[in-house]
């Protein structure tokens, strides 16, 4: 599996005290923006994007990006936090809050399994996506979300570790049962709060 992963960042630094009580068990702080991704990058122009909520609705939603960029849109500051360790203060993100994306679809269960350009898939609960914990991020600092971070669009639900944050995302599918998306088939923990430690399967 290791061979699996492309990693881009550094090694670990010592935070300031001031900072340590925003770290979750386990995490140090980083500075950059490190990139860890499953298999192949994938290059998907604006003008292809498309972002659906389907599955277990009763109305079926559908965006492209332009129409996306009419909808709602947020500024976002979180901190960050990885399963490799490294956690990120005060990252800003922009985008649309997840609510919004669901209000019309009218969800009929509370399972969701978030599915990506490329194959990447994790799955999350309905009460982990809504009530202002989720978004779909198109900016990073004020920029368009580079694609080394997911861009053209990507989930940002910073109170879980960051796996959860899929790149590159296309679509939310309602579903009735709960089911491991890839990393989780691949021993990490089905739900991954940082502030339990809830890296791996046993955690």
């Amino acid at each position: 599996m290791a061979a699996f992963i492309s990693r881009g960042f550094s090694g670990r630094r010592r935070e300031p005290d001031e900072l340590r009580a925003r770290l979750p068990p386990g995490q140090y702080a980083e500075s950059g923006f490190p990139v860890l991704t499953a298999g192949t990058t994938p290059h998907v122009d604006r003008s292809d994007w498309r972002f659906r909520v389907d599955g277990m609705v009763a109305q079926p939603q559908e965006w492209s990006f332009d129409e996306f960029s009419q909808l709602p849109f947020e500024t976002v500051r979180r901190d960050i936090h990885c399963v490799t360790k490294w956690s990120k203060f005060d990252t800003t993100f922009g985008g649309v809050s997840v609510d919004v994306l669901l209000a019309g679809a009218d969800p009929q269960s509370r399972y969701t399994m978030v599915y990506s350009y490329g194959g990447y898939t994790t799955n999350l609960a309905i009460d982990d996506l809504t009530g202002g914990k989720a978004w779909v991020v198109t900016e990073y600092e004020g920029d368009p979300l580079p694609v080394e971070h997911g861009g053209p669009a990507r989930l940002l639900v910073p109170h879980l570790y960051f796996w959860k944050s899929a790149k590159w995302v296309q679509g939310i599918r309602v579903m009735d049962h709960e089911e491991p998306g890839f990393w989780e088939s691949n021993g990490y923990h089905i739900r991954g709060d940082p502030w339990k430690e809830q890296r791996y399967w046993t955690d």
